[in-house]
């Protein structure tokens, strides 16, 4: 793919080079959310190297690099960047993220440049759920990024809310937690699962992970259905907190999928998180665009 001016005068849109980095982590970091790390080099790589795999297909693998392109200014300093890929047998592409500090017609520059890219395939996803990390929530947070929705949804893009996303500070001295559960190490998410037993089955447990700048993550907290309404969330949730805080955490996040939960458990996870202190940051949003005539041919060799 080669550079192209962009209809901004002064502007190209062209791919990502090395000395590119620096401006696109700061894009990165401008919309950044309480709790999320700051975007480092060595993850920027990660993501720009490593070949992302296609879940959902049974019995075959595809897998497909990360594009990613910057729009720049008339000094050639990215002022948006955009990260997209398509697996080619499946016809299903996927844009990553979109940064140009919520500047309306960078956006549209660079969600037309995605949209052409990704020509051929039919169905094209934007902002899918996925854990928070180094490079974003798990989705688009719909309020602090309006302009980003609104020019997902004046290019053909249909969104919903899959979760919100919730932080809690932790203070600097916390006192010990009771211990309830077992600890264990795990490898995925790297972190530590807490397990409750009674009578020698688990009945409630938590997924938590140290992230790098103090940060940490709550990935997974369930209790059995026929154990609930007796404390062991909270039990296990306050030993986790105590656990992070002893690892040197200052901030949690956490994803509530409440797209996924009945509404009543939806309100007893959401007041259990507030007891603590958690409070709603923004809701996560997920983008489908679908075309309605037949696909181009894929002419990105």
């Amino acid at each position: 793919m080669t550079s192209s001016p962009s209809p901004e005068s002064g502007t190209t849109l062209r791919p990502l080079r090395p000395q590119d980095v620096p401006g696109v982590r700061e894009l990165i970091d401008a919309d950044r959310l309480p709790g999320q790390p700051h975007c480092v080099p060595e993850k920027l790589a990660a993501v720009w190297q490593r070949p992302v795999p296609l879940v959902g297909l049974v019995g075959r693998e595809m897998t497909a690099r990360p594009q990613i392109s910057v729009l720049t200014d008339s000094r050639d300093r990215p002022c948006g960047t955009v990260a997209y890929l398509s697996w080619a047998d499946a016809r299903t592409g996927l844009i990553c993220w979109i940064h140009a500090h919520e500047d309306r017609s960078t956006l549209r520059a660079l969600i037309g440049h995605a949209l052409s890219a990704l020509a051929h395939c039919p169905r094209i996803e934007a902002f899918v759920s996925a854990p928070p990390g180094a490079l974003g929530p798990g989705g688009l947070p719909r309020t602090r990024r309006r302009a980003t929705h609104d020019a997902l949804v004046q290019t053909g893009f249909t969104g919903r809310c899959q979760g919100c996303y919730m932080h809690l500070g932790l203070p600097a001295e916390q006192p010990p937690g009771k211990v309830f559960a077992d600890v264990f190490p795990c490898d995925f998410p790297p972190g530590h699962r807490l397990i409750i037993r009674e009578d020698g089955e688990p009945v409630a447990e938590a997924v938590v992970s140290m992230g790098p700048d103090r940060t940490a993550t709550l990935y997974w907290l369930e209790t059995t259905p026929a154990r609930r309404r007796r404390g062991l969330g909270r039990k296990v949730l306050g030993q986790a907190l105590a656990l992070l805080a002893e690892q040197g955490a200052g901030e949690v996040a956490l994803v509530l999928d409440d797209a996924q939960r009945p509404t009543s458990q939806e309100q007893a996870a959401t007041r259990l998180f507030r007891s603590f202190g958690f409070a709603v940051v923004d809701e996560l949003w997920t983008y489908q665009h679908r075309r309605s005539g037949p696909p181009r041919p894929d002419t990105d060799a």
